[in-house]
């Protein structure tokens, strides 16, 4: 779609959403939101009525829709009516949903063990063990430089993480020990260009995907003969289960999940 075919109004929708930083995905999903609730209202959305919002959410309450979808949903209308229109009265007839909250499957340690002894190559352990043993998400881990490694203050910096906020999270010495063997395999297949990626593709010079990431623990799973209803963020919420379980305090968890904000770090 040109800029020609957008009409002015989702045009402006998208200049309010770029102006307060939001991510194209993100823009993406609120887009789609909007364009769904037209599709419900059979006219411009800027002429809705707050019953018309009411009316939309128990449409899509009738139909089953998840309580995460409706908030979505819900959140997307709240922008384009409070900010885009500057229609706050209308936001009023917006209500989010509860969502039922259910605990994460877990693997046990034993099963994170197959699991990352069954990964496709050294690169792909190493990159899973940096999932689970820093509880980073699979879009960080893919984003890693070699320079992020910080084996001197044992911490792994992570830029823009989650909120486009920079981190650290935990260096642990098993961890750092499967880091530095793979550094040095891949070192010796000349896949580690100076300030490179720490887990590049085939061409070292774009990094692993996070898609590949993802279809190399499916591929561990079904090896390891795991048949829990796990996916790759699982291996973050066992990062923190397995040391509650160990009698960690539960504020000492946080803190080593979320080292502090950082505005520059040392190389390894």
């Amino acid at each position: 779609m040109t800029d020609d075919t957008i009409s002015p109004l989702r045009r402006r929708m998208i200049e309010d959403m770029t102006v307060r930083g939001f991510t194209a995905c993100t823009q993406r999903g609120c887009i789609a939101a909007v364009r769904r609730f037209t599709i419900f209202l059979r006219r411009s959305p800027d002429q809705a009525t707050a019953d018309d919002l009411r009316r939309f959410q128990l449409r899509m309450r009738e139909e089953g829709v998840s309580a995460t979808t409706m908030n979505a949903v819900v959140a997307a209308l709240r922008f384009f009516f409070g900010v885009t229109l500057g229609r706050t009265e209308a936001e009023v007839a917006l209500t989010s949903v509860r969502e039922p909250r259910r605990l994460p499957v877990i693997l046990s340690p034993q099963e994170v063990t197959r699991l990352l002894d069954a990964a496709l190559g050294l690169k792909y352990r190493a990159a899973l063990s940096v999932s689970y043993g820093a509880g980073l998400r699979a879009s960080e881990v893919v984003s890693l430089r070699v320079s992020d490694i910080d084996s001197g203050r044992m911490v792994i910096r992570v830029e823009q993480g989650k909120g486009r906020k920079d981190r650290y999270a935990m260096l642990s010495e098993p961890l750092l020990a499967v880091l530095r063997a793979w550094w040095r395999a891949g070192r010796e297949r000349s896949l580690m260009l100076p300030g490179g990626w720490l887990f590049p593709g085939r061409d070292p010079v774009m990094a692993v995907t996070a898609r590949q990431l993802n279809r190399a623990f499916h591929i561990a799973k079904q090896a390891a003969g795991i048949d829990k209803p796990v996916c790759l963020h699982t291996v973050r919420h066992c990062f923190a289960t397995h040391l509650l379980e160990h009698h960690v305090d539960i504020r000492v968890i946080q803190v080593l999940q979320r080292l502090g904000h950082c505005q520059h770090a040392s190389p390894a």
